[in-house]
């Protein structure tokens, strides 16, 4: 993409409501724009970003053997009275009315949805287990929004659902969940930390949720200092027995404030870090709130009618970007992990107009397509500094820059993001250095 052809609206200026960093991050890299409280357009280059988490987030639930469906973002209010949850779930619920005058509300979760679609078409314990998910928007009237995405109104969300005979099949689904979401996470660049959770409106009486730590976290949290020399999971085969894998990211200390008790901690004060950190995802066992409730039975091998047993497992998908930048940044702006990056690599040219600029930034944007790379042509008609600023900013994992002076010398500056790496090189040691992903 050449960024002269590219609406990238970026601010010079930090916008005063923007209070964390990955609001004025995300703001000054013209990535959002709000519509109104909680609520913000989605601009290019923010898309880009969202729609590679979202595609790391279905890879990974796919291979967990989840299938993908789609449910709507209007639901009939009586499948929420029918599960008691109407009344009870409170005035973040958005409940509305459609011009026949029935009850509806803008789902801030699809528990009752999705157990109406299974109660609709299974019969029989041979269909199980069954583990169906969507990724869609959600909405949940917060008295407060603030942080921009990171607490917004609207949000999108990876919501999965899993039925089986009983609680012990349904711990196998649960343990996948939990491996899924390590692993998915992981391929974001991040360590995201299981801990022992409340299950809240969504009931149930097993719990996790996966925090990623961050001075701008909304909860403190409490956890064993190895956490931070735990090795990622990326290459675990989900048909193993996962248990010994979940008991592993379990049996060291983790809480949130709410479940942290100082006084009945196990570990020691010198082994206990207090932090803060960032809820990106969320997984529940429930076993039968809602299958009991709404009449979602199967016959089981004795032919007698059985409820299912149900989990639940969200991801913030949306607040995964601001959650992202709150723990890869700078003071010159994000520092994107090569998985989730807008675009891999820009290409820089410092002085538009001269032919041999134009002409090795050109064969290098070309070549790096021809390679299968999704590069960026900085064309634009700015001052150098501007330009390399600009960069900076949104994050790029790899820059090419392409100068005059350089080019006397047949040379171009790489410069990897992460690492502040600089070097020059020929162009074409440049190519092959950023496609091997070669960083001293």
């Amino acid at each position: 993409m050449r960024l002269s052809q590219y609406f990238l609206p970026l601010l010079k200026e930090t916008p005063k409501e923007a209070q964390i960093a990955s609001h004025r991050l995300m703001l000054r890299a013209g990535m959002i724009q709000q519509s109104s409280a909680g609520i913000y357009s989605w601009l290019p280059l923010g898309k880009k970003v969202l729609d590679k988490i979202e595609e790391i987030v279905r890879e990974e639930q796919n291979r967990a053997g989840a299938l993908e469906i789609l449910m709507p973002t209007i639901q009939p209010a009586e499948l929420w009275q029918e599960s008691g949850r109407y009344d009870d779930y409170g005035a973040e619920m958005l409940r509305i009315r459609d011009r026949h005058d029935r009850d509806m509300l803008y789902g801030p979760t699809n528990e009752e949805q999705i157990t109406d679609i299974f109660r609709s078409h299974l019969r029989s314990y041979k269909a199980l287990p069954l583990n169906m998910y969507h990724i869609q928007w959600k909405f949940r009237d917060e008295v407060r929004p603030r942080f921009g995405i990171m607490r917004g109104r609207e949000f999108l969300m990876k919501d999965a659902y899993s039925f089986d005979l009983d609680a012990d099949k349904a711990r196998v689904a649960y343990n996948k969940m939990f491996v899924s979401y390590l692993k998915t996470f992981a391929r974001m660049g991040l360590t995201a930390i299981p801990m022992e959770a409340d299950t809240g409106p969504i009931g149930g009486d097993m719990s996790h949720e996966f925090i990623i730590l961050a001075e701008t976290g909304e909860s403190g949290v409490y956890f064993h200092k190895e956490w931070l020399n735990t090795d990622l999971i990326t290459d675990i085969d989900y048909d193993q027995d996962l248990q010994p894998v979940v008991d592993k990211f379990t049996s060291l200390y983790a809480r949130a404030d709410e479940k942290h008790d100082p006084d009945n901690c196990p570990i020691s004060a010198a082994d206990l870090m207090v932090l803060r950190g960032i809820e990106i995802g969320h997984i529940f066992y429930f076993g039968e709130k809602y299958s009991a409730a709404m009449g979602a039975t199967v016959s089981g091998p004795d032919g007698k009618p059985v409820p299912v047993h149900m989990g639940s497992y969200g991801i913030g998908v949306s607040r995964l970007v601001g959650g992202i930048i709150e723990a890869s940044h700078d003071d010159k702006g994000i520092i994107w992990p090569d998985s989730v990056a807008p675009f891999g690599v820009a290409v820089v040219n410092l002085k538009p107009g001269d032919a041999v600029c134009e002409a090795a930034a050109g064969d290098l944007y070309e070549k790096l397509m021809k390679a299968g790379l999704d590069p960026l042509l900085d064309d634009r008609d700015e001052r150098p500094g501007a330009k390399l600023a600009s960069m900076d900013l949104i994050g790029i994992p790899w820059q090419i820059v392409v100068g005059p002076r350089g080019m006397d010398n047949g040379v171009v500056e790489v410069k990897h993001r992460k690492s502040g790496e600089t070097v020059e090189i020929s162009p074409e040691s440049a190519l092959n250095k950023v496609l091997a992903n070669d960083i001293a």
